[in-house]
């Protein structure tokens, strides 16, 4: 499959960090298309099903809107345990969600799912280990004045401050950001999209 002749690629995500991580292996868009789902999780819902379903779900919606196109989604969710952190909804709960990770190791889980133009699916989970520092006070606070933990799983960006946190980090650093790079080349070359 030639460029002239590839479907296009739609991106189901409105995350600036997952535009920046396409372009780094080469790879652009033709669209971008956020899908609107709902993020709630389900009663008892593991962190690794979330981020699962969740890809899957945003794939479907904009598959259904650009039939001809191959559509790539991705979900990343923040697991401690059994204990999903999404993106906070005020400082209080991006304070707690420091305090909870401080100390300890956490898991960062990447659903991806692609579907092609004649439906078929791929997907992936990807799950990177993490272990932060034991936070001060002080960092917590200055942290949080930062505006950081806006918008993002766990409430932290390893690509900012708290990556000078990680004391431990077993896996895909991209996934961390919010798309792991290996696996989504892996799907767009399986999908023909993307050369060998």
């Amino acid at each position: 499959m030639t460029a002239s002749d590839r479907p296009p690629l739609v991106l189901a995500s409105a995350s600036p960090r997952r535009l920046e991580l396409l372009a780094r292996i080469g790879v652009v868009p033709d669209r971008v298309a956020p899908a609107e789902v709902d993020e709630t999780p389900r009663k008892d819902e593991l962190p690794r099903l979330l981020a699962q379903r969740l890809a899957r779900a945003k794939a479907e919606a904009a598959q259904a809107a650009a039939p001809d196109a191959i559509v790539l989604a991705a979900d990343t969710v923040v697991g401690v345990g059994r204990r999903i952190l999404g993106k906070p909804a005020d400082e209080a709960e991006a304070r707690r969600f420091l305090e909870l990770m401080s100390g300890r190791r956490h898991r960062v889980m990447t659903g991806i799912c692609l579907i092609r133009p004649d439906g078929k699916r791929s997907e992936r989970l990807v799950t990177t280990i993490l272990a932060f520092q034991r936070l001060t006070p002080q960092q917590i606070e200055a942290h949080i004045a930062s505006g950081e933990w806006r918008g993002v799983a766990g409430g932290y960006q390893i690509q900012k401050r708290a990556e000078a946190w990680v004391r431990f980090l077993s896996g895909s650093h991209s996934n961390v950001v919010g798309l792991p790079l290996f696996e989504t080349a892996q799907l767009l070359r399986g999908a023909g999209w993307l050369r060998p």
